[in-house]
């Protein structure tokens, strides 16, 4: 290379993100995602071994995913193409993988296919990887930020190891910091920066996890500040101005986080619910859908034993359809907090479940006779609704008389709030219509 073209070659390198420029060069370098990437973890274990075969990077945005698949490049020293689903279609990816069986062909290691957000291919083009992974012609490594179980062809899948990227450390985005801030060639180490204490470990909070994201506004506070730079917290704050929440309402993390906050409900943590509620707003969730599955909750996990729980999450759902943002997160708070107190039951949920399945798999019971329709002309001719007996008619508004046919016990209330205070009451009822049920000759049990 000759001295313009070395020059032309640090010129671009310059102008390129900090990010970009703080790439690891060597594996040793790459901080984070040591629950694959540590001493006897399986993704190092294939490197040693040299047998990489096809594999799924799936995680979060700014956790390496990009970075680790050419450092795994540079470490097998395997020639490395990268092709970006958003950008590219089949005509590229056969021309690659043309190349690339004639590399085999004549010898060579077997390349290495970097696609980034491969979930972006249709399922023809995944199909299209199909034989030339099959054959072992190229190692795919797959990048996605979505579920790959969802967003990639099962085919495919089976034929790749998938590796879970976490959002790296606070401790791991401090040593990036703390190494962009000493670098001088790579990094911002030939600038006049002093650090005041808690400065790094502030950034390392607030940014998620996201290495990409964290270099980016080091980056802005030290190159808009006049030297000699004196980065803080505030400073920090400033060069990022509002935090962002990453929401897909498709996307694993809609579900994850919905998930938590139900399970918070029913655990009885009202912070915990409260905290995940507040994500869900700040993401800028959809508040039908947060109230839907408080609706659901409301009877699936407090059920009888607090009967207020369900009319309050309707009349919370109508309120919030009424008066919206931002009022209406009073009206959730209210609620998320109400329904995590309240007494939990699931008794209700496990009767149904009970029933149906006993109406799914057992013998069909027939409506028994006196229980028949009786309001049409010539039901009596059939006897529908002989020996019916009015319940209102007795003092308490019970009467013995069997309901089923047969003996079945599907509703098990619990011993929690207005449930359990009524489970005497009903073991009682039980109990003469047992009764009754023995005396009109239940021969099924």
């Amino acid at each position: 290379m000759d001295l313009f073209a070395e020059q032309e070659a640090e010129e671009r390198r310059r102008r390129q993100p900090l990010a970009a420029r703080m790439r690891p060069q060597r594996l040793s370098e790459f901080v984070g995602q040591q629950h694959f990437l540590g001493t006897g973890k399986l993704l190092r274990r294939m490197l040693d071994a040299r047998s990489l075969g096809s594999i799924i990077f799936y995680g979060p945005p700014g956790t390496g995913k990009t970075t680790l698949a050419q450092l795994l490049a540079t470490e097998t020293g395997a020639a490395l193409r990268e092709l970006s689903a958003v950008t590219s279609g089949v005509k590229e990816l056969r021309e690659l993988l043309s190349w690339a069986r004639q590399q085999v062909s004549a010898g060579a290691e077997r390349p290495l296919l970097f696609i980034d957000e491969i979930h972006r291919f249709n399922r023809a083009q995944q199909d299209a990887l199909l034989p030339d992974v099959e054959a072992g012609i190229v190692c795919l490594i797959g990048a996605t930020t979505s579920n790959p179980f969802f967003a990639v062809n099962d085919a495919l899948l089976s034929r790749s190891q998938i590796f879970q990227f976490e959002p790296l450390a606070e401790a791991d985005i401090a040593t990036l910091i703390r190494r962009a801030l000493e670098l001088e060639e790579r990094g911002l180490g030939g600038y006049a920066v002093t650090v005041a204490p808690g400065a790094i470990e502030f950034l390392a909070r607030v940014v998620e996890g996201d290495a990409r994201r964290a270099l980016g506004v080091l980056e802005i506070a030290v190159l808009s500040s006049p030297a000699p730079v004196a980065l803080t917290a505030e400073l920090l704050r400033d060069s990022m101005q509002q935090k962002t929440i990453q929401h897909d309402p498709t996307g694993d993390g809609h579900y994850d986080v919905a998930s938590a906050l139900i399970k918070s409900v029913r655990g009885s943590d009202p912070d915990a619910a409260l905290y995940w509620l507040a994500r869900m707003l700040e993401a800028g969730e959809d508040i039908r859908f947060i109230c839907r599955r408080l609706v659901i909750l409301a009877s699936e996990d407090i059920g009888n034993a607090d009967p207020g729980a369900l009319p309050l999450a309707v009349a919370a759902t109508q309120a919030c359809e009424l008066v919206g943002l931002p009022e209406c997160q009073l009206t959730l708070s209210q609620l998320v907090t109400y329904l995590a107190c309240a007494e939990k039951s699931n008794a209700a949920t496990v009767g149904i479940g009970a029933a149906r399945r006993e109406v799914r798999e057992g013998a069909l019971i027939p409506v028994p006779v006196h229980l028949r329709d009786s309001h049409y002309a010539g039901a009596r001719t059939f006897g529908h609704g002989e020996g019916y007996e009015y319940a209102h008619n007795s003092p308490d508004g019970v009467v013995d008389q069997d309901y089923l046919g047969v003996a079945r016990t599907f509703y098990e209330p619990s011993d929690r709030g207005w449930e359990g205070a009524q489970k005497a009451r009903l073991a009682a009822i039980r109990a003469r219509l047992n009764r009754a049920r023995a005396d009109a000759g239940d021969t099924t049990r």
